[in-house]
């Protein structure tokens, strides 16, 4: 899409650090420079002014991923498009079958009921869930890995969504700075909310991070 839209040497494209670097790469093979603005922390998308502030007089378009069943400010990145003549493209994750959506969202709301100790998803806009994503702040106890390897030890399958953002990456290394980027990839962990749950899995579920919970900030 960025060659067929004439994109290419010479050309910037603002695109977010916190995800799979296979958009960065694209932009690389293109053979446009890639520029990292930082996410908002709640939809963990790109913030729009935060792309507002990458912005130069080279930069010809941005590309705009979708996380975890949340969507991004499409009309504000739209608006930023248009007032600097930039191509706003978008990449979509794999959609959540639709019959699925419902289970999931149920599944999200007895977690959020539940779950202590941790900062549960902000559910709004048409949350999807495709993944459960939730933050686990260190604040001197447990950081997000040692509780999830906790976690796992009791049985309950969790996964880091972004181990290492791509501005840290050797190949795409950035002196930039991208506070809400940095503290997603330290903080998040995707618990499982997969409509096949049955009622003891999610039991099993909370019973597993209420037990270490305890011992981190409680959540706001």
């Amino acid at each position: 899409m960025l060659r067929a839209a004439g994109v290419g040497v010479g050309d910037e494209v603002v695109v977010p650090a916190f995800g799979n670097v296979e958009v960065t790469e694209a932009v690389t093979l293109a053979g446009a420079l890639p520029v990292f603005a930082d996410i908002d922390p709640v939809t963990y998308c790109l913030e729009a002014s935060a792309v507002e502030a990458a912005v130069t007089s080279r930069t010809a378009a941005v590309v705009v991923v979708h996380r975890f069943g949340r969507r991004a400010d499409m009309a504000r990145l739209h608006g930023t498009g248009q007032r600097h003549g930039l191509l706003v493209l978008e990449q979509a994750e794999s959609e959540v079958p639709y019959d699925e959506i419902a289970q999931r969202r149920q599944r999200a709301s007895y977690l959020d009921a539940k779950l202590r100790g941790v900062r549960t998803p902000d559910s709004g806009d048409g949350h999807t869930f495709q993944q459960y994503v939730v933050r686990v702040p260190g604040n001197g106890r447990p950081d997000r890995d040692a509780f999830a390897r906790a976690v796992r030890a009791r049985g309950v399958e969790c996964r880091v969504p972004v181990k290492t953002p791509v501005h840290r990456l050797p190949e795409f290394r950035r002196c930039v700075s991208l506070p809400e980027t940095e503290r997603a990839a330290e903080e998040t962990l995707a618990l499982p909310v997969d409509a096949s749950l049955t009622k003891r899995d999610m039991q099993r579920i909370v019973s597993a991070c209420n037990v270490l919970g305890g011992l981190l900030q409680p959540a706001f």
